[in-house]
């Protein structure tokens, strides 16, 4: 069987003077360096089929990375690859919640993969969500590459189906802004 293979692209860093907790909140990002897009864009394959998060950070750089020389298709919006949910909590500072709901955010905190901020989602969740769009486009493009500009917790959910980690042990890795995480798919 031919892999698919991935190319998770981490959208450019936000712009988040007020420090808070952002998740699916639409909020802008830089992507004033064409030193490091255009090194990310000599990196990713050329014709690859493209697939964004619908979020404006996704789309920017993405838009970034393709104006610094990478062809390929048009990127798809894949709102399976959109980062976790932080519900009620989104837009707010970290100090502002732990004042209004110290419980539940302790609790969040303390098992991060099983929680939910109230009305979000759980890490455990994302991994489903990215799961059934990683199922979906490796059986759409098999053989071919993809790359998916995304968000830093859709790719540790990446990373926990390809490496077969329990969520919580996925919830460990680092992925820096604009950088490449490369995983195939068979």
């Amino acid at each position: 069987m031919t892999p698919t293979r991935w190319w998770l692209v981490r959208h450019a860093p936000v712009i988040n003077p007020a420090k808070v907790i952002y998740g699916q909140h639409d909020i802008d990002c830089d992507v004033d360096d064409p030193v490091v897009f255009g090194a990310v864009a000599e990196a990713l394959p050329a014709g690859a089929l493209w697939l964004q998060s619908p979020l404006g950070r996704t789309r920017k750089t993405a838009a970034a990375i393709r104006a610094a020389g990478c062809s390929g298709e048009e990127p798809i919006d894949e709102p399976r690859l959109m980062e976790q949910h932080f519900g009620d909590w989104q837009g707010q500072g970290r100090a502002e919640i732990l004042a209004r709901q110290p419980e539940a955010y302790r609790r969040f905190w303390l098992a991060p993969a099983e929680q939910q901020a109230p009305n979000g989602e759980s890490f455990v969740d994302v991994v489903a969500r990215v799961r059934a769009a990683l199922d979906d486009w490796s059986a759409r493009a098999q053989g071919r590459d993809v790359v998916a500009v995304m968000h830093g917790g859709s790719i540790r959910a990446a990373l926990s189906i390809a490496l077969d980690l329990p969520p919580a042990r996925a919830l460990s890795f680092h992925t820096e802004t604009v950088s490449v995480t490369r995983i195939d798919r068979y």
